[in-house]
């Protein structure tokens, strides 16, 4: 049976380089499959701070831009999460929770409440820590296959340029107060096959993300109690594992 990495970011032992699954992060569902049916275990989905009735005149361009337009202002980010990642081979599920900091160029800081594993980036290295299997994977983040999912999060990258997106039925897909966005690399990637954004309404924040591989596998982030800082914590994006840790670099 696949070993658990309980991460945000989950790497292939054999190929550090390509992200298997976000499981970062970042998230999947069946090729092309409506949110029909998702588990109705697991953690609950955030509500947006959304009209009753939202807008449904804004075509999938128009929603991007202005998703695009909120993380852009935005230099510092923080929020809680919630995760659901589903192997599919072996139908298991795993729920995980915690906190994150986002700063831009390329910085990012995952705190897993559950497991004390860390996905820490300085902008330049990314570590991933697993506190059970006491190991850390270390590597240069230009060299990664950073997610596109998440980059536009941290300023690496902009939705547009790696997505072809459609606009979904927010009714159908369970989130009736806000827009679903379905995105389709414009590039293949290992990484995901599709990715669905949940949008809120009001502010144009991603609440949701929801992300497919190519072996049906998801995962979920819910994103919550969402705030932009204006300067995250001294030393946020430094991570030293404890002594004994084995650091895998390939």
């Amino acid at each position: 049976m696949a070993r658990w990495l309980g991460l945000v970011l989950v790497m292939n032992r054999r190929n550090f380089v390509a992200f298997t699954a976000l499981g970062l992060a970042c998230l999947p569902f069946v090729a092309r499959s409506s949110l029909a049916d998702e588990p109705k275990k697991g953690p609950p989905a955030p509500k947006p701070a959304a009209p009753a009735a939202p807008a449904t005149a804004l075509s999938a361009d128009e929603i991007v831009s202005r998703v695009q337009a909120f993380y852009d202002k935005t230099t510092t980010f923080r929020a809680g999460f919630k995760q659901r990642y589903i192997v599919k081979a072996y139908d298991k599920t795993r729920d995980s929770a915690g906190s994150v900091i986002f700063e831009k160029p390329g910085k990012m800081s995952w705190r897993y409440a559950n497991n004390g594993n860390r996905v820490v980036s300085d902008g330049t290295l990314i570590k991933i820590y697993e506190k059970d299997n006491k190991q850390m994977y270390e590597q240069k983040l230009s060299s990664t296959q950073y997610p596109a999912a998440l980059s536009f999060l941290t300023g690496q990258g902009k939705l547009k340029q790696s997505f072809k997106f459609s606009k979904q039925d927010s009714k159908q897909m369970k989130f009736a107060s806000g827009y679903v966005l379905a995105g389709d690399p414009l590039q293949p990637t290992a990484a995901y096959e599709r990715v669905f954004f949940y949008v809120d309404a009001a502010t144009f924040q991603v609440r949701r993300v929801l992300i497919l591989d190519a072996q049906g596998n998801r995962n979920r982030f819910d994103f919550v109690t969402g705030e932009v800082l204006a300067k995250a914590p001294q030393g946020e994006f430094v991570f030293v594992p404890p002594p004994g840790t084995q650091v895998i670099r390939p």
